[in-house]
């Protein structure tokens, strides 16, 4: 079973009560649900919170809620033992993990990371970009010659649930998604939530146009 995993927290303090906050009529989190249920290649969708007003609203889109402890919900609190109680709720040999504060999905976007995490037969697969930053007066080299690393950008995270549940997400095997800036787009602050708006906003422009 593929199982796809929204993590949401209640807290937040760049924004506040930021998984629910309205983005173009929806609540933030909703559009990760949506597009977990639109994946063919997922089997479930699962939301894991602490926070009772985000259970219903994961519930009025779909999804099932799975009860996060509270000491799974602080600041400090790491990702994957919250994966490993979701997987321990609900067991699974796939794990899609998708931040809520990455709204921004081609349609496709998961069945085609799933599709090539089986392909490859990978242990982990993410999404991101080729990061170049590098500190200022600790480089000399012009930007197109850095070659720079790949960054995950908190899309899309495919896993196998065993190396999971043995404290690894990882692996050995690891493969990577290139995506543009569009998708890189991570909503921590209200420019962010701006940003989001309008690319959302002409994408669906685009789409409305070429269906005509």
């Amino acid at each position: 079973m593929i199982l796809a995993l929204i993590p949401a927290r209640g807290g937040s303090k760049g924004v506040p009560r930021k998984n629910l906050r309205p983005l173009l009529g929806k609540p933030l989190i909703a559009w990760s649900i949506e597009a977990a249920k639109a994946a063919r290649l997922v089997d479930r969708v699962a939301v894991s919170t602490e926070d009772e007003e985000i259970a219903t609203v994961a519930r009025r889109f779909g999804a099932d809620v799975i009860a996060r402890p509270r000491e799974l919900a602080t600041d400090d609190a790491d990702t994957l033992p919250v994966m490993q109680h979701a997987l321990q709720a609900c067991p699974a040999e796939t794990l899609v993990l998708l931040q809520p504060t990455s709204p921004v999905r081609d349609a496709d976007l998961i069945d085609r990371c799933i599709a090539q995490f089986q392909k490859s037969n990978a242990d982990s697969l993410a999404t991101g970009f080729i990061c170049k930053f590098t500190e200022y007066g600790k480089n000399d080299l012009r930007r197109q010659d850095i070659r720079g690393f790949f960054y995950d950008d908190g899309n899309v995270y495919v896993m196998r649930a065993d190396i999971v549940l043995k404290g690894d997400r990882y692996g050995e095997r690891i493969e990577r998604v290139m995506l543009n800036k569009e998708q890189n787009i991570d909503i921590d602050d209200e420019f962010d939530f701006w940003l989001a708006e309008r690319v959302i906003e002409r994408r669906s422009r685009e789409t409305v146009s070429s269906s005509r």
